[in-house]
């Protein structure tokens, strides 16, 4: 019984000397790395209102606003182990060992990585761009260091690693679309009055871009009519909603003033022996 009291004293005198010589110590190292998170919040918020006066883009000023939190606080990381006497040296040849050991098993992860900084800093695309890459489309909601992320037409979201965008062959709509609408009038139609009556109706929708100008034009001689292509301009959010509009208004229009939009049809002729 004395020989576990007698143990039981000596880890408390330990525990004692240790809490005295390194307790001071550490409540510092504590209370730099607090210091080091609240000036590393408000450098990042003076960098963040220093970087609007130049044109970069959100993700190009976002990541360097956590640059600057990020090295702010590694200096107060380093200030608060060298106050609790730890060897910097030793330590970093540790962590070098340990990240390449990271590095080998998230090649994946570091790739997307360096795909999304290739991407934010030579812009192929930016937010609100409507683009076409790997086998699917959208409108740029957001470029990150992992991915970037497209609003679908039908309004669901793609999340597209980078690493499998760069080296790609992207489309790149931009902010605006062309439409298409093919009408088909009659041969014994006047075509200059018909092309005229149809440019009058695209022009009228307020949906359609008056720069660049709409195309409306012949397209092909059909069967049973005359193919006329429309082809106007109009914004990302209304190109859905543009070539149903313009259908029923060209339809209409054409109605009321007597042009003939003949169905498909075809002429066929017997021609018959004498017997």
């Amino acid at each position: 019984m004395e020989k576990d009291l007698d143990a039981i004293g000596h880890v408390k005198s330990v525990m004692l000397d240790h809490a005295l010589r390194f307790g001071p110590k550490l409540v510092v190292a504590v209370l730099i790395l607090v210091v080091g998170v609240l000036v590393g919040r408000w450098v990042g918020r003076v960098v963040a209102r220093g970087l609007r006066r130049f044109e970069f883009e959100p993700p190009v000023r976002l990541l360097m606003v956590r640059a600057v939190r990020v090295v702010v606080f590694a200096l107060f990381l380093i200030l608060a182990l060298q106050n609790l006497g730890i060897e910097l040296l030793p330590l970093i040849a540790g962590l070098s060992v340990a990240g390449a050991g990271v590095a080998l098993a998230t090649q994946g992860v570091l790739s997307n990585v360096v795909a999304g900084l290739t991407i934010i800093f030579t812009k192929p695309y930016r937010v609100s761009d409507y683009i076409e890459i790997v086998g699917v489309q959208g409108q740029v909601q957001a470029i990150n260091l992992f991915s970037t992320t497209l609003l679908h037409a039908d309004q669901s979201r793609v999340v597209v690693p980078n690493r499998k965008i760069v080296g790609e062959i992207l489309h790149n709509y931009g902010r605006i679309r062309q439409s298409e609408v093919l009408v088909g009038v009659g041969y014994d139609v006047d075509l200059p009055r018909a092309l005229e009556l149809i440019r009058g109706v695209t022009a009228a929708n307020p949906r359609v871009l008056r720069e660049p100008a709409a195309v409306v034009a012949v397209a092909a001689l059909g069967e049973s009519a005359v193919q006329i292509a429309v082809r106007p301009w109009t914004s990302v959010e209304d190109f859905g909603n543009v070539a149903g509009e313009l259908s029923v208004a060209i339809v209409d229009a054409c109605r009321r003033a007597g042009v003939s939009m003949p169905f498909p049809q075809r002429e066929v002729r017997l021609l018959g022996t004498a017997g």
